[in-house]
């Protein structure tokens, strides 16, 4: 059986025991589960599972036989995590519906890594700077179970954990590839020893695509030092850097998406080239009953985005967090408290100029974006009977937008927000590797950037008024284990107000961004792991999507364009961890609507992929990665449109591609 259906079992079976052991934190409710899987995944595992809602975590090994080269890809069998490719490492990911009408970048979701946020101060995020090849495990948690991290919007927050000394000792080297020209590889290596410990790796990655005018390549750095201070306190010094340059085929027509899956966009020579470095302290201190934890970071970027115009930008963001996990007993009834905060402040010197073949022309705009965001949250969860937790909390979220146009200073201009966010919940546990639980959570997302600076058609680009988006979720849901069966099930309903939504009315020009009146999302989001025997394991995830408006002026209840009703994904592993082969499916039964007045819809598509892996000793394997076997073309992912008259809003599935590689452990 591989590591990540033990991971899950265990996981599963944490919950349970974390819910009825008497208060403790994630270490000591380990102590009484026997399992064989990774200590670190369990102790993950156990973390999160004490959320009354749903969440996941995946460790590296569940997609280490697979050429990993966005979250897409490491992902693919979270539940309620919709990821479709665009071109090369540009992917759509979203939860819960969390910014589907954005057909660029990522809205909605708080990334992070290593707890500390990737995402800029004004929340906007660029997944292209995580690399799952060097990632431990990545935690998801959906919607307001994203507490925590000082996450309030409606997707909740993925967090991605790198390896420490401790947990990866020794050399860690992996080179793949394979089908256009794609060549990867990573050499890490970990060192311990009572006092301190250190990781660093060392990636790189080339590819020229499936898309003309795809062509890719990257360096990235990722490492940290930890010392023991004293038995009760240790410190953790992080630090990333990234040099990416990725040019961009864009989207198609139809017609084209079909027919011609490999054409790319050469007008403008778009691309999007990112140097970024980010550095980070975390510091906790044991106390009795509890954990204290805190730090600083801070985030530079360079990017330089040749797209209608040249988007040239240079950004800084600062910040600093705490946290308190306590852990004791009131009135003989078991009591645990979360409080923390999390401060970001940015400043982006945004500049553009006319597109030139890629290159600078005539300066077109220039503002200074100023960007804070304070998140301060606090929770209790009490066990007044065995096996039951009462859950009830609250995020306070500050946010200050500022944009000083020094192009059309008229055009400047501030926004602020303030709002609280409450959580009430529950766990229960009605037999020792079974859990159910409940909540309803409010949920804020405050505009960025990109929805506050937006270019009139024949325009310059300004400040915009745009509110936040609000919504009430209610959420049940069960997860655990008997006998072949674990399985993690949530249904939710999201009732919002103010979604902010966008269109494209000329494709030579950004989509315009607005709130809409009330809309709603609800859905199903599980996954089924099935144990057939010991050489068999068959993993499921299934979505049901149903997002639209609610008696909208315009649209009436129309359905929301970009995300099917329906998506499935399996994969059948056959064999050991020595040799195992696994062929997988994706399948969308029915397409996904292209445009808000329901006139457009795609076809829905199978494709079919194919895994293995081969020790050929201790410590080295062999590994392929084949996908889209039967060369299937059908639509991916879709630009939302008002109404479709033929626009470019397409991007292809991804080609027929064979990938292969060796991977090896010291």
């Amino acid at each position: 059986m591989t590591l990540y259906f033990r991971a899950r079992g265990a996981s599963l079976c944490a919950i349970a025991c974390a819910l009825s052991a008497v208060p403790a934190f994630a270490d000591e409710a380990d102590q009484r589960i026997i399992v064989t899987a990774s200590p670190i995944i369990e102790e993950a595992a156990a973390k999160v599972a004490r959320t009354p809602g749903g969440v996941d975590v995946i460790a590296a090994e569940d997609y280490q036989d697979k050429l990993a080269v966005s979250l897409r890809d490491a992902l693919s069998f979270s539940p309620g995590v919709y990821t479709q490719p665009r071109f090369g490492q540009e992917v759509r990911i979203s939860i819960r519906g969390s910014g589907i009408s954005r057909g660029y970048h990522m809205r909605g979701l708080t990334l992070l890594q290593d707890g500390i946020p990737i995402n800029s101060a004004d929340d906007n995020g660029d997944f292209q700077e995580l690399d799952p090849q060097v990632f431990q495990h990545i935690e998801v948690y959906r919607g307001a179970n994203a507490l925590r991290f000082g996450g309030s919007t409606l997707g909740g927050a993925i967090n991605a954990v790198t390896p420490t000394g401790q947990s990866a000792p020794g050399i860690d080297m992996r080179i793949d590839g394979g089908s256009f020209d794609t060549v990867r590889g990573k050499l890490a290596y970990g060192y311990a020893d009572d006092r301190a410990d250190a990781w660093a790796a060392i990636t790189a990655d080339r590819s020229d695509g499936d898309r003309d005018h795809g062509r890719r390549k990257a360096l990235r750095f990722n490492g940290n030092v930890g010392f023991r201070l004293s038995d009760t306190v240790e410190t953790r010094f992080y630090a990333s850097v990234q040099s990416i340059r990725q040019k961009l085929s864009g989207a198609l027509t139809e017609a084209d998406a079909l027919d011609h899956p490999a054409k790319g966009n050469f007008t403008g020579d778009q691309a999007r080239n990112i140097d970024s470095i980010r550095l980070q302290n975390r510091t906790t201190v044991q106390i009795d009953g509890g954990l204290i934890a805190f730090g600083a970071f801070y985030n530079a970027k360079e990017l330089y985005h040749p797209i209608y115009q040249v988007i040239d930008q240079n950004s800084e963001d600062r910040g600093v967090f705490a946290s308190l996990d306590w852990a004791g007993d009131f009135a003989g009834m078991p009591v645990e408290m979360a409080l923390g905060t999390q401060a970001r402040f940015g400043r982006t010197i945004a500049k553009q100029f006319v597109n030139n073949s890629g290159k600078r022309a005539a300066p077109t705009a220039y503002a200074i974006q100023k960007a804070q965001t304070i998140n301060s949250y606090g929770e209790l969860r009490v066990a007044p009977v065995a096996d039951l937790w009462l859950i009830a909390g609250g995020l306070y979220t500050h946010g200050a937008r500022k944009i000083d146009n020094r192009f059309l200073p008229e055009r400047s201009g501030k926004a602020d927000f303030d709002t609280i966010a409450p959580k009430f919940g529950l766990l229960y546990a009605p037999a020792s590797t079974v859990q159910v639980y409940a909540n309803y959570s409010r949920s804020v997302e405050l505009p960025g950037f990109g929805e506050l600076s937006q270019t009139p058609l024949g325009g310059a680009p300004g400040f915009t008024p745009v509110g936040a988006q609000k919504a009430w979720t209610a959420e049940i849901g069960t997860r655990g284990r008997i006998g072949i069966a674990a399985w993690d099930i949530s249904l939710y309903r999201a009732t919002l107000k103010g979604e902010m939504l966008q269109f494209l009315l000329d494709p030579d020009f950004p989509p315009f961004t607005f709130n809409a009146d009330r809309t709603r999302h609800q859905g199903i989001e599980a996954g089924l792991d099935l144990t057939l025997a010991s050489w068999a394991t068959l993993r499921q995830m299934y979505q049901y999507s149903d997002f639209r408006f609610r008696r909208d002026a315009t649209y009436g209840d129309n359905r929301l364009p970009v995300v099917p009703r329906h998506f499935y994904r399996a994969e059948l592993r056959l064999g050991t961890d020595r040799a195992s082969i696994s062929p997988s499916v994706e399948w969308a039964p029915q397409g996904a609507w292209v445009d808000y007045a329901n006139t457009k819809k795609v076809d829905g598509y199978a494709m079919l992929n194919l895994s293995a892996q081969a020790q050929v000793r201790d410590g080295v394997t062999l590994f392929l990665d084949a996908r889209n076997l039967t060369q299937k073309r059908a639509i991916g992912d879709i630009s939302a449109v008002v109404q479709y008259m033929g626009q470019a809003s397409f991007y292809p599935l991804e080609r027929r591609a064979f990938y292969g590689g060796v991977r090896a452990r010291f």
